[in-house]
């Protein structure tokens, strides 16, 4: 895939969906204006939130705190202001489409969220621009960036650049079932420092009857949480990455090593391949982790904040605090982790970008940065603990969770952020795929072969492809 085509793959997209689609928008944002008909000046701001229905906290916290304080703020400093958000509930692609449209038009909100990897997919388009040549150089003056960390704030980059402020992050660690980690003989505070590490506690817990020991997710059945739960940590913990650039790896020692890993979970009883095959194969294991029947779980901070929970989880524990360990995810071997890690951990998140198109740009600046105020983000938790991309407000917010303070504390740091390139979604599949094959059955070393083969399809040839 040439530079043309990288540039062009949103734009195909978007033309894809037709004309009746971008009629359809109703954006706000006119480039021959931007006033109100009251006279104040006209801003918007998007995300895919909508009250009483998806993210319906995001949304409220967004309509009835930062919209008012924001409007407040700015007369006070003599500015009249009207901010308009903009509500989506729908599913994630045709958010990102209706953006994309917008912006083609030289439409849309003036402050909006994208996923980050649609990062680089939308700065190839060239819908969006670094926030300083949109914004100006008081970008830099924004107080709020000696909070955000640069291994956080790196989620917003693209190509050395920075394109807007993260909205929050996570991370991933390995969860064990503490009362079957007792019932095996082995250690509460287990913390692998390899992978033999896990595979031999795991050949511990299969004494067990009736407990799964290990579940890694595997297969397209899982969807990305494949990758980001198992393939991408794996890769990391063996020193290798998924791309560099816009160049992807293909048939590396490093993968053979990943799809190795699962060859031994799999091939040896250590994990139930049939999970890996069903629809709702990732919700069953958390059923059999909430129940006792799984030893040992690979997962991101959302499982402990939103299916164990004990009060509001989809499959709560009670005694989660007590009953529920938790460990980062060990490289290979010492020292063998991307960049001589020791662990390993991978995020993910959002990001809030400015419309390269405003008519205001130093206010929809004030108000992007209103969204990321300590103030702001501790409002929209209120008693509830997340990892924010704030440092001040995780040392708050997460005092009373030692799980979350946790991957904030030991995770972060060592974490990995998933490449923000059009192509990521078909080599994401790739991947998928390449493990459903090991666990079916076939030998990694093939698979891996197999992998590259489908990257050149992926990709239309070799000339983005390493190894």
């Amino acid at each position: 895939m040439g530079v043309v085509a990288r540039r062009t793959a949103l734009t195909a997209a978007v033309l894809g969906a037709g004309s009746a689609a971008l009629a359809g928008c109703g954006s706000p944002l006119d480039p021959r204006g931007g006033e109100g008909g009251d006279g104040a000046m006209a801003l918007s701001v998007a995300t895919n939130a909508v009250a009483g229905g998806k993210n319906a906290d995001e949304a409220e916290w967004i309509e009835r705190w930062v919209i008012p304080r924001f409007v407040a703020q700015q007369r006070a400093e003599g500015v009249d202001v009207r901010v308009e958000f903009q509500p989506s509930g729908v599913d994630d692609e045709q958010y990102k489409t209706k953006l994309a449209l917008d912006l083609k038009a030289q439409a849309g909100p003036d402050v909006m969220a994208l996923d980050g990897i649609w990062l680089g997919e939308f700065a190839q388009a060239e819908y969006i621009r670094p926030l300083h040549e949109v914004a100006g150089s008081g970008v830099a003056d924004w107080s709020g960036w000696r909070q955000i960390s640069p291994k956080v704030r790196s989620l917003a980059r693209f190509e050395g650049k920075l394109y807007g402020i993260p909205a929050g992050t996570d991370a991933r660690v390995l969860y064990f079932h503490k009362p079957l980690f007792r019932r095996a003989g082995l250690p509460a505070d287990w913390q692998p420092a390899s992978w033999q590490d896990i595979l031999d506690a795991a050949r511990t817990l299969k004494r067990l009857d009736g407990v799964t020991p290990l579940q890694i997710n595997a297969g397209t059945a899982m969807g990305e949480a494949t990758t980001m739960q198992g393939v991408l940590p794996l890769l990391t913990g063996a020193g290798g990455r998924i791309a560099k650039g816009d160049r992807w790896y293909g048939d590396t020692p490093e993968l053979r090593a990943v799809l190795g890993f699962y060859r031994d979970v799999y091939r040896h009883g250590l994990g139930d391949p049939r999970l890996q095959q069903e629809a709702k194969g990732r919700d069953k294991s958390f059923e059999q982790f909430a129940e006792g029947r799984l030893g040992i779980l690979a997962e991101g901070d959302y499982f402990w904040r939103d299916v164990i929970s004990p009060g509001t989880g989809t499959a709560p524990m009670k005694q989660r605090d007590n009953d529920v360990g938790y460990a980062l995810v060990p490289a290979r071997a010492r020292h063998e982790g991307i960049g001589g890690r020791d662990h390993v951990s991978l995020s993910g998140g959002a990001v809030h970008v400015l419309n390269p198109n405003t008519r205001h740009p130093r206010q929809a600046f004030a108000l992007l940065t209103a969204l990321h105020s300590a103030r702001a983000l501790r409002a929209r938790l209120g008693d509830a603990a997340m990892i924010t991309e704030r440092d001040d407000v995780n040392d708050t917010v997460l005092e009373k969770d030692p799980m979350l303070r946790f991957c904030a504390d030991k995770a972060l740091p060592v974490t990995s952020f998933r490449p923000p390139l059009a192509a990521y979604t078909a080599v994401s599949l790739a991947l998928q795929e390449a493990t459903a094959r090991v666990v079916a059955g076939r030998e990694p070393d093939h698979v891996a072969q197999g992998y590259r083969k489908e990257l050149e399809e992926v990709l239309g040839g070799s000339d983005h492809i390493i190894g």
